[in-house]
């Protein structure tokens, strides 16, 4: 998002926690890469990588090319393996095992080589049963002083667990050190938004309850869960997706202007504001959940399992702009197909044409891939009798001359390099975020209903939709 951003430090360590993992291969190094290609990264620069294997810097280093051949961009050219290390031994309070170590001498070149303290980005990319520890480590062994650090998804798993390690961090971190990814909240789709809303008179004069009828964000999945199937069943659709992502960027959709789009305290602080004002979801009247028919088929899931693989909810947004406006929030695997997509319900016309129209007006933003802005229209039907069909006008993000689409991974990391926190997720919102899903915890939850693998779910959801329907795929 534009913004005023401070400049990037004249060097930075990396230190990649879980670096061997499969989140740190997929999704960090090729982001890192990302990141350096685009003239992003400081020009003095360390990636430390800190896992339980047993590697030698050319061990690690030999991983760290696998990942990159793998991904997208390749190997960069001019590729510097001098730039990376490694510790190993893993780290915890008790055992430091060759972090202080690793971490000390590289700091030490960078102090020789770019002539100022490198900032220090500690990057956790480890089971969320890893955070405690490994922060525990970090303030035992002196390395939480003047760092960052990045939090992978989930931050706590309810409001009690939240609070729990939340306090915890807070014993070795300030809350500006903090930063939660949502990688949800990175992507450029999510952050077109923004400008959408406050640089387009046509669309923010209609961006409240006077001209909206619903709020539709839609991500349905077509994958499997068979190699995440442990996962999946300690945690369900609706943990895994609601609560973080589809929270965040309802929260996104439904903030007030902020007193400064360019100040990242600024778009904090309405998003928090508009995610306290999320009403506590109702389990019974509002919520339904599903589970594909075959999922407890899968090795390692219960035959009697009553795990959510879908869920759709209805939330509401108590604020004078909101009131009486659904959120519709739908996300499942085993789906028809899989995108993602937010799409505004207009009210039906005033004047002569009020009642004669099949379809309503949309406003859809899909923030899959590259992105794109999608308007659902009216338009006179060629011919000559006076009748009227619906069409649809598209802009691709890719297609807006000057720009180049950043990985939602590699804008977040940007952002944490220049410590900017505007897109990341704060203590006081996901506070506010599990406090709206804590009823959907309790003995209300309702029981998931089946729906067959390569449909839109159970069809109970869709009277959370009525008077309309889904936009995508009904």
């Amino acid at each position: 998002m534009p913004s005023n951003q401070p400049a990037l430090p004249e060097s930075v360590v990396v230190v990649l926690f879980g670096a061997t993992g499969d989140l740190a291969s997929r999704m960090v190094l090729p982001a890192l890469h990302e990141v350096h290609d685009r003239g992003l990264m400081p020009a003095h620069w360390r990636l430390v990588g800190c896992a339980t294997d047993v590697l030698d810097d050319d061990g690690f280093r030999d991983l760290v090319r696998a990942s990159l051949e793998r991904s997208e961009l390749g190997v960069p050219a001019g590729w510097d393996p001098s730039a990376v290390r490694y510790a190993g031994g893993g780290f915890t309070a008790e055992d430091s095992g060759e972090l202080p170590t690793v971490l000390a001498q590289v700091r030490e070149e960078l102090r020789d080589t770019a002539g100022t303290e490198p900032v220090v980005l500690h990057f956790l990319a480890v089971p969320p049963v890893a955070f405690a520890a490994i922060t525990k480590g970090l303030g035992a062994h002196g390395l939480a002083d003047g760092a960052r650090v990045v939090f992978e998804k989930p931050y706590g798993t309810s409001a009690e667990s939240f609070e729990e390690l939340d306090a915890l961090v807070k014993e070795v971190f300030t809350e500006d050190q903090v930063f939660r990814i949502d990688h949800f909240l990175g992507k450029e789709g999510v952050q077109t938004i923004y400008v959408l809303r406050f640089a387009n008179q046509l669309f923010g004069s209609e961006w409240s309850r006077a001209s909206i009828d619903q709020v539709q964000i839609d991500v349905p999945e077509d994958l499997d869960v068979a190699n995440r199937a442990t996962f999946y069943e300690a945690t369900g659709a609706a943990l895994d997706m609601l609560v973080t992502h589809l929270f965040q960027v309802a929260g996104q959709v439904a903030m007030e202007p902020p007193a400064d789009l360019r100040d990242p305290e600024s778009v904090i602080a309405a998003r928090e504001a508009a995610l306290r004002a999320f009403r506590p979801l109702d389990p019974v009247e509002d919520v339904v959940l599903g589970q594909f028919e075959g999922y407890t088929d899968i090795e390692g899931v219960p035959s009697d399992s009553v795990q959510d693989t879908f869920v759709a909810a209805r939330l509401w947004v108590d604020t004078e702009r909101w009131r009486g406006v659904p959120f519709l929030l739908r996300t499942g695997k085993r789906m028809a197909r899989k995108t993602q997509r937010i799409t505004l319900v207009l009210k039906p016309p005033f004047g002569p044409l009020a009642g004669e129209l099949s379809e309503p007006n949309t406003i859809e933003i899909c923030f899959a891939g590259d992105g794109e802005i999608r308007l659902g229209i009216t338009v006179k039907t060629p011919g000559p009798d006076l009748t009227f069909s619906p069409g649809k006008a598209v802009l691709e993000l890719d297609d807006v001359p000057g720009g180049e689409p950043i990985s939602p991974y590699a804008s977040l990391i940007h952002d944490a390099l220049i410590g900017d926190r505007s897109l990341f997720t704060t203590a006081e919102g996901l506070r506010a975020a599990f406090a709206a899903f804590a009823p959907l915890q309790g003995e209300a939850r309702p029981l998931p209903e089946p729906y067959a693998p390569g449909t839109w779910g159970p069809a109970a959801a869709h009277r959370l939709a009525a008077p309309h329907r889904w936009m995508l795929g009904e």
